[in-house]
């Protein structure tokens, strides 16, 4: 097959690492891609959320298979186009999309189909945003409705910081359409979960569950990230909780979709809390591969991805071979100086290549670009993913990964220390 990748984060290069090692795919271009992509794929210049420039490439190029990477192109519509132009893609259309690209459709349709979630209102104004708010006691969840790069969602201790914020949001605009409608509920108690899951529409196939870390510092302190580490698969989320997540959230999500005649091919990412009695509560849908759950949860799968996505988009994912996870994986994120709040770029990496000579370690760009002498340098918040692989145990993963990172090193870099210090205790 002739695969093009749509994306240019860690997430991508996780997914292209995966698809480059399987026969199947015989040619692997990635769009926008990133340095490290570079290295096992062909990078072209193409705007991911540019529906008919992809189709008109994908055409010209005989592209047998798309996968899309990051949720922007799927809110997008872009899978819409290339279907119409018989282009099997891996990925929902934009109705589908909707599941991530709007936090109160999501909210709405987990209530119409009796997914277990928390009690929210969704609010348009500040009368609104402050009835809700007054109903609830501290921490507060506060939500922007649309797409905001992982930054929408915020937990606020006191009631004056989330009518602020809701302020923020509705009144000044901080966040421009995509908050132009927010969802305020309640918070959810407990511990988090990650559950990737792909579908055809007709057929649900979970993958290893994996655990995200998305406050910046250790102990779960300051503000949240897109994600600074994972590990997969977890210990305590045993096959009786996996199978409480596929019987009350996963089948029932896929029956919904069915139900409301909603078409959709890809990943249901479930964003979970399982509450101290082992319930599952879904915090979030997305519609895509995770970041950075996907950089654990790819290198652990065992099964022929490329094989697996193109069952998934031919309606046969039944027939799909997968077994669960035969190994341990750890990802720890190396982080910009400031992220996630301002952060400089251009700041020579090194370290790379003694890193990458490990065995049983994995790196994925994922802010990276070059500069004009050839070094790989720093071009975003999250810079690199940093992945140990260990087949009897976590810990060895674990240690696998910050053995690498030792070996790395740029002005401003800061990381957790402290990944994977959950995955025994169930608290």
């Amino acid at each position: 097959m002739k695969v093009l990748l749509l994306g240019g984060g860690a997430r991508e290069h996780a997914m292209a690492w995966a698809l480059s090692r399987s026969p199947k795919v015989t040619d692997l271009t990635v769009s926008p891609g990133n340095p490290g992509i570079a290295n096992i794929a062909r990078i072209v210049d193409l705007d991911p959320c540019d529906g008919n420039a992809v189709r008109t490439f994908a055409l010209k190029n005989n592209i047998d298979m798309v996968v899309i990477g990051p949720e922007a192109p799927l809110v997008e519509g872009v899978a819409d186009v290339l279907r119409e132009s018989g282009i099997k893609v891996f990925g929902p259309g934009k109705d589908g999309a909707r599941l991530e690209g709007s936090k109160a459709f999501s909210k709405e349709f987990m209530k119409r189909n009796g997914i277990p979630t928390a009690s929210f209102d969704i609010c348009t104004n500040m009368d609104q945003a402050r009835d809700a708010l007054l109903k609830r006691t501290a921490p507060y969840i506060v939500k922007a409705d649309g797409l905001a790069a992982g930054k929408g969602a915020f937990v606020l201790e006191s009631t004056e910081e989330a009518i602020s914020k809701a302020e923020d949001l509705l009144v000044d605009r901080s966040l421009g359409k995509a908050g132009e409608k927010i969802v305020i509920e309640d918070c959810l108690k407990g511990t988090e979960l990650t559950v990737l899951t792909i579908t055809d529409g007709h057929t649900i196939r979970p993958l290893s569950p994996s655990q995200d870390h998305k406050r910046v510092y250790d102990n779960d302190k300051g503000p949240n990230t897109g994600g600074m580490g994972a590990y997969s698969p977890v210990p305590w989320a045993g096959s009786e909780l996996m199978n409480r997540v596929t019987s009350e959230v996963l089948e029932p999500t896929l029956n919904g979709l069915k139900k409301e005649e909603i078409d959709f091919c890809g990943v249901i990412y479930a964003g979970l809390m399982i509450d101290e009695h082992k319930n599952p509560w879904v915090i979030e849908y997305n519609v895509r591969f995770g970041d950075p759950e996907t950089q654990v949860v790819l290198p652990v799968l065992k099964g022929d991805i490329a094989e697996i996505i193109e069952k998934c988009c031919l309606g046969k994912l039944a027939d799909a071979k997968m077994d669960a996870a035969e190994k341990w994986a750890a990802d720890v994120v190396i982080a910009s100086g400031g992220y996630p709040g301002e952060y400089k770029k251009d700041i020579v990496i090194k370290g790379l290549d003694e890193a990458n000579a490990m065995e049983n370690v994995l790196i994925f760009h994922a802010g990276t670009s070059k500069d004009d002498e050839g070094n790989v340098v720093t071009n975003g918040g999250r810079v690199l993913s940093i992945v140990g692989m260990d087949k009897d145990n976590l810990d060895n993963a674990v240690s696998q990964a910050y053995q690498a990172v030792e070996k790395i090193h740029f002005t401003g870099m800061h990381f957790r220390k402290d990944i994977a210090s959950k995955a025994k205790d169930f608290s």
